[in-house]
């Protein structure tokens, strides 16, 4: 049996302070239900970063996986662009 393919976000790093874990903002567009217009919503979701390989300001793609503590359920999967 194949397995289906997991959800995954690019984000921007928006800190590295935790021990091989990461926070990452992603950035969605939502229709207004009355104007129409859409607006940019933002998510901040908790990564594992084994290696403490990102920096603040990275993008990266990010995973979904089985819990790894009480709020982290993303995993790193790669960095996209480092941040200059």
């Amino acid at each position: 049996m194949e397995r289906s393919q997991r959800k995954s976000f690019v984000g921007i790093v928006e800190s590295n302070k935790m021990d091989k874990s990461i926070t990452v903002q992603v950035a969605r567009l939502v229709k207004h239900k009355t104007y129409g217009k859409y607006i940019k919503r933002t998510t901040k979701l908790k990564a594992h970063d084994p290696e403490n390989a990102c920096n603040i300001g990275d993008k990266v793609r990010i995973a979904a996986t089985r819990p790894l503590s009480k709020t982290k359920r993303w995993r790193l999967v790669e960095i996209v662009q480092k941040a200059r």
